[in-house]
């Protein structure tokens, strides 16, 4: 299994593959470094760890080479939880839940979309990738 650990400079970069897929790594280092001198070097770095990491995948088109992102948001999210779950809770997710449940101070309308999701999980109404799916768009809490 490939490296859940992402540093949050990769981040950034699949952050933008996620936006524009395709991209060069000049065009990412213009977006992310603002066109200074080492930046497509850096961002070239960064693209060979998260390739490494089965993050990125590169296609070669002579001359130029386009990286997209061959993770989405939510198999991200559930590498990077379950590796806190086996670090901390030997393996359990339960804990990291409930304590985000209860630390988070959660308005009524993320407490309805959670009870809303067990409803439907307990019913077998909702397949796992779609629900994940579903809530990586959601840029209204800071993630």
């Amino acid at each position: 299994m490939p490296s859940p650990d992402v540093s949050e400079a990769e981040l950034a970069v699949l952050e933008q593959l996620w936006h524009s897929p395709g991209a060069t790594a000049r065009e990412l280092a213009n977006v992310l470094y603002e066109g200074r001198a080492a930046a497509q070097k850096t961002v070239k770095k960064l693209l060979d760890r998260l390739q490494a990491k089965g993050c990125v995948r590169r296609t070669a088109t002579r001359p130029v080479q386009r990286f997209e992102a061959s993770i989405d948001r939510a198999a991200l999210i559930d590498r990077r939880i379950r590796a806190v779950a086996e670090s901390l809770c030997d393996g359990s997710v339960t804990p990291i839940l409930t304590h985000m449940v209860e630390a988070a101070q959660l308005s009524k309308k993320e407490r309805d979309a959670l009870r809303k999701l067990i409803d439907e999980l307990d019913r077998g109404g909702k397949q796992r990738g779609r629900t994940a799916k579903r809530q990586q768009g959601d840029s209204s809490r800071p993630g």
